[in-house]
């Protein structure tokens, strides 16, 4: 059973890696843009970090130190790594981590545990991380 669980995400990985036909995304853009909205108060909801950082979810963040208000950047890498598996480099409409906080009557999922945090694409921090995601390299 292990096995087939592994060899799952790495074809998963692997057909990933061919959508994105090998295009990366930029760190600088997400540690100045997109991880900033992970600390956002959001009218009511919780901040991303809070469920995030203590959740075993496919996007799972680092805990803040005591008192930070920001991540370290060895922090912000590993956060990088962890929203990174759930983004098809360059196509933001087919990825995860776009979609599943995405109200469903704009495309998105069903069930979020944190709520809808993005009642439609033309939310300001939803066009942020898309158009960081379109402009991968």
């Amino acid at each position: 059973m292990r096995h087939a669980l592994v060899i799952a995400a790495i074809l998963a990985a692997g057909a990933a890696l061919a959508e994105s036909g090998g295009k990366t995304l930029n760190f600088q853009v997400y540690r100045a843009k997109i991880e900033p909205i992970f600390l956002k108060k959001r009218l009511n909801h919780a901040r991303c970090a809070a469920c995030h950082t203590a959740s075993a979810s496919n996007f799972h963040l680092q805990p803040l130190d005591p008192g930070a208000t920001a991540w370290t950047e060895a922090q912000s890498r590993m956060n990088f790594e962890s929203v990174s598996h759930l983004v098809i480099p360059g196509n933001p409409d087919r990825s995860h981590f776009l979609l599943h906080p995405l109200a469903p009557e704009a495309g998105g999922d069903d069930f979020h545990g944190g709520g809808h945090q993005f009642e439609s694409k033309d939310d300001p921090d939803w066009q942020t991380i898309a158009e960081w995601i379109r402009a991968a390299k």
